[in-house]
Formats: C-alpha cells, sequence, structure tokens
C-alpha cells in the first residue's frame, strides 16, 4: 500500500489519458484506468504497463451516468483502498454548426464533459478529504473557450465551465483538507481531431507562438507537474504553445 493510487479517465484510446496514466505509471503510481467504449485499447495499454511492473486495473464507466460513475468509485477503492490522484480526460468533441446545433447535442456533451466531470470530482474529492495525506484533482478544459472557433458550440459550452468548477473545487475541497488540491490544464493544438482539415490543422500550428504541434505527452507532463507539486492549487494552466495570447 506504499504506492500512491491515480484514476485516469478516458484513458482507453491513445489520446491525452492514455498519456497521462502512462506518465504517471512511469512515476510509480498504482493507475486505475477508464474507458468507455474502448476496451480493447484499455487492455492493451494495461497489459504493456504491467510488463513495466504496474499495478493497474481497468474500468469501463459512462460518464454521462450518475450511477455508472459512483461505482467506478466504489471499485477503484474496493481494489486499491485509497486514491491519491485524479484526473479527468474523458469527453467528446462533436462538432456541429449552430443553426444545427439542438438541445439535445447540448445536454449530451454538458452531461460527459461538464457533469461528468463534477460527479468524479466530486467523489474523488470526498475520498481524499479524508485521506490525511489529502489528494489532487487535475481537469483538463480546452483553451479555446477563451478563443472560441465555429461549429463546436455544444463542445464549448460544455468545456468553458471547467475552470470555474475547477476553482470552485479547490476553495471547498481544502476547506475540508488543506492537503486537497484541484488544478485545470488548458490545453491548445497537442492532438487535432480526426474530421479536421489540413488548412485548419496548419492554421492552429501557425497561431501559436512556438509554431509546431503539442503532443498528449505535453499535457501528461503538466499533470504530472500539477499532481505533485503541492504548493499549487486553483491554477489554469494553458498548455497551447503560447496561442492564447499569440
Amino acid at each position: 500500500m506504499s504506492r500512491k493510487v491515480a484514476l485516469v479517465t478516458g484513458a482507453g484510446k491513445r489520446r491525452v489519458g492514455n498519456a497521462v496514466a502512462r506518465a504517471l505509471a512511469a512515476r510509480g503510481y498504482s493507475i486505475a484506468l477508464h474507458y468507455h467504449t474502448s476496451a480493447a485499447e484499455a487492455e492493451e495499454t494495461a497489459a504493456e504497463l504491467r510488463n513495466t511492473g504496474t499495478d493497474v486495473e481497468v474500468y469501463a464507466a459512462d460518464m454521462a451516468n450518475e450511477g455508472a460513475v459512483a461505482g467506478l468509485f466504489a471499485c477503484v477503492i474496493e481494489r486499491f483502498l485509497r486514491l491519491d490522484a485524479l484526473v479527468t480526460a474523458a469527453a467528446v468533441w462533436e462538432p456541429c454548426p449552430l443553426e444545427e446545433t439542438m438541445a439535445a447535442d447540448v445536454l449530451r456533451q454538458f452531461k460527459i464533459n461538464t457533469l461528468g466531470t463534477f460527479l468524479c470530482c466530486k467523489h474523488a474529492g470526498h475520498i481524499m478529504v479524508g485521506q490525511p495525506e489529502g489528494g489532487a484533482i487535475v481537469t483538463i478544459g480546452d483553451w479555446s473557450c477563451r478563443r472560441p472557433g465555429k461549429d463546436y458550440a455544444a463542445y464549448y459550452i460544455s468545456k468553458g465551465a471547467l475552470p470555474t468548477m475547477t476553482r470552485m473545487l479547490a476553495v471547498e475541497l481544502a476547506r475540508r483538507n488543506p492537503l486537497v488540491r484541484a488544478n485545470c490544464i488548458l490545453p491548445g493544438p497537442v492532438m487535432v481531431p480526426e474530421e479536421a482539415s489540413q488548412p485548419d490543422v496548419a492554421g492552429a500550428v501557425a497561431s501559436t507562438l512556438l509554431k509546431r504541434p503539442g503532443s498528449p505527452r505535453n499535457v501528461a507532463d503538466a499533470a504530472v507537474f500539477l499532481i505533485e507539486n503541492d504548493y499549487i492549487t486553483g491554477a489554469c494552466l494553458p498548455v497551447d504553445g503560447g496561442r492564447t495570447i499569440a
């Protein structure tokens, strides 16, 4: 039980969550690896991590289902008995022109990206508050909520709530246990949506100060930093190559 335990949501496919899980495993954490539909990819990652000596368990849950989220945390605690870090990388981003965006579209992305994140943080926070060592929560937002583009109205609404949510969690949880922290990462072009056109990709890269795309590993490194630096809470860290200010 000397190993710290991290739960990473949305870690099945080789995207941001998967990179975070691998980075934390490399730091010696036991890993609770969550997925929704990417069972094969999640099991493949778990097998690779086990081969490196990591204690890892795979869990499936629908972030839009309150009962499923509660069940996820119950299983994690039953298996590992503690939770030291939570990284909420589970999300959907589905393009849709504003004129065609319906209430159902907004609600779907809100339930997964916003409500699902909140429920995970609430359960994790409850666990961490009761631990003498506290714990660290890292939410994954999006830099572009400050400078939205077109055709992602529902996504921007859902992700735009996360910085405020994270600051609220930092306040609420620290007042219950000052060793519990919450921070948010705001990634830039570290993983381009599959449906993005080449001109869109080129434009995103050109609009950064560093003139190059990032990678999920850049976000993973930031997550490790925020988890392990015990004097940062309530922060929203852009990992965007300077695109926010370019």
